[in-house]
């Protein structure tokens, strides 16, 4: 198995950490007292979280699965396109080690061929004067016909790609360093920094969607790019919508 290696993980500016297993890396993270960037990386989870309280399937050695940790000095209210800075962040990376079709999904999946590839996770806690974010990631590394059992949906994963040929260090360590100059871009800049780079990757540009809300209620539209504040728009029979909070349900050609 490729083992994770804190000296592997060296990232200029942050702290690396390497776990063996733990609950979850962002847990472990925003219950620490963090004086500088800290990226730490873990072999399995045991609670890890996706989107809305979802599982995160973790088995030793089969996924890139780590956290980054850093201050944020944004207003609240932008926060929450923080898991779209991330997205672009982690394609840029991907792409650049040979994963040229890797793509997003809104607001937070990674996607390969209309497969899920990974998620992103950002949770949020006030920090000296500041914010903390930290960000966690999830991507499938090694082909595990469990996990697609139990995901009960297509599941794409990164040694099936024969131009993909990093090793998991040298894949999370570029991913993280890609991290940490958007979000210094995202703290300079606000979400304008990557939001024309988010719409040329995202993976249903131009499509039919429906979109299940917060509350429950499905709206369907054609995908219309990003709202200023990261909300997905939809263009519908009544207008343009944006959509604050939302799970994309289907995609298909408009």
């Amino acid at each position: 198995m490729d083992r994770l290696d804190a000296a592997r993980l060296q990232l200029p500016g942050a702290e690396v950490r390497v776990l063996a297993r733990c609950a979850s890396t962002n847990s472990e993270l925003l219950s620490t007292e963090i004086a500088g960037p800290v990226l730490l990386a873990c072999e399995a989870q045991t609670a890890g979280r996706g989107q809305r309280g979802r599982r995160w399937h973790s088995e030793p050695g089969a996924s890139l699965t780590f956290s980054l940790a850093r201050a944020i000095r944004r207003p609240v209210r932008e926060l929450a396109a923080l898991s779209l800075v991330a997205g672009v962040a982690c394609v840029r990376a991907l792409r650049s080690l040979g994963a040229a079709r890797v793509a997003l999904k809104w607001p937070n999946d990674l996607m390969l061929d209309g497969a899920k590839l990974g998620g992103i996770l950002v949770e949020t806690r006030a920090h000296a004067g500041a914010t903390l974010a930290v960000v966690g990631v999830g991507i499938n590394w090694r082909t595990s016909a469990a996990l697609e059992r139990r995901a009960r949906r297509r599941i794409a994963f990164l040694d099936r790609l024969p131009a993909f040929a990093a090793s998991r260090n040298d894949a999370i360590r570029e991913i993280a360093r890609a991290l940490l100059a958007a979000l210094s871009a995202f703290e300079a800049d606000g979400l304008e920094a990557v939001r024309r780079e988010w719409e040329a990757l995202d993976a249903h540009a131009g499509q039919r969607l429906r979109v299940r809300l917060a509350d429950g209620r499905v709206v369907s539209g054609v995908a219309a790019g990003l709202a200023a504040d990261g909300a997905l728009q939809l263009r519908t029979r009544a207008g343009v919508r944006a959509v604050a909070s939302g799970r994309v349900l289907s995609a298909r050609a408009a």
